[in-house]
């Protein structure tokens, strides 16, 4: 909190006409305070109580300035604030509520995750699992192929009842087998959507 004001050179250039009059009427305390703030260095500050006597001073004897015309090109002086040091103990306390407080975050984000999940080895429950699954995938591709190829073998036997040259049995087969595949990936879709919970 401010208690003084840093004086500038008009408050000097007055306060020495006034302390140079010998006729003044100026008070033994006050004129050595005056006197002691103008003989210190830089930066000149002047007390508040020394600033309210000299006002007083100046209303009583009617002087033709002001107060606050002497601290025209003044400033308050704001004193550093000094910081205490601080207790080594609540530091110590502060830093463990700060650990505590970061495990508590840290276990909230993580508690969700699944450590099993992490393993890069697997369990062999995981290993079954995607054993399982490769040979569902595995079963059902051997089974759309070996659809879509019986499928044109019987086309192609069958058609020479109606066809006599081979290309147009082929054609037939092709056609028949073609069929017959866009039948079971449809079907091999609705299959896996069904799976997947979607309707």
């Amino acid at each position: 909190m401010a208690s003084a004001f840093v004086v500038g050179d008009t408050f000097r250039n007055r306060a020495t006409e006034l302390l140079e009059k010998t006729d003044s009427s100026l008070p033994q305390g006050l004129r050595e305070e005056l006197e002691v703030i103008l003989n210190n260095s830089e930066p000149t500050t002047l007390p508040f109580s020394t600033a309210r006597k000299l006002q007083k001073h100046l209303q009583d004897e009617g002087h033709p300035f002001y107060l606050h015309e002497l601290l025209e090109d003044s400033s308050l002086h704001l004193p550093e604030v000094v910081k205490p040091p601080r207790n080594p103990e609540l530091v110590a306390r502060l830093e463990k509520i700060k650990a505590k407080l970061a495990n508590e975050e840290y276990n909230r984000i993580t508690r969700n995750v699944n450590t099993q999940e992490l393993n890069r080895n697997g369990t062999l429950a995981d290993f079954g699992r995607e054993v399982r699954s490769v040979k569902a995938v595995v079963v059902t591709v051997f089974n759309f192929l070996v659809t879509v190829i019986a499928t044109f073998a019987c086309s192609y036997m069958g058609s020479q009842y109606l066809f006599t040259e081979t290309t147009a049995r082929v054609i037939s087969a092709v056609i028949a087998a073609s069929v017959v595949g866009l039948a079971e990936l449809y079907v091999l879709v609705r299959t896996m959507e069904g799976e997947l919970g979607e309707p």
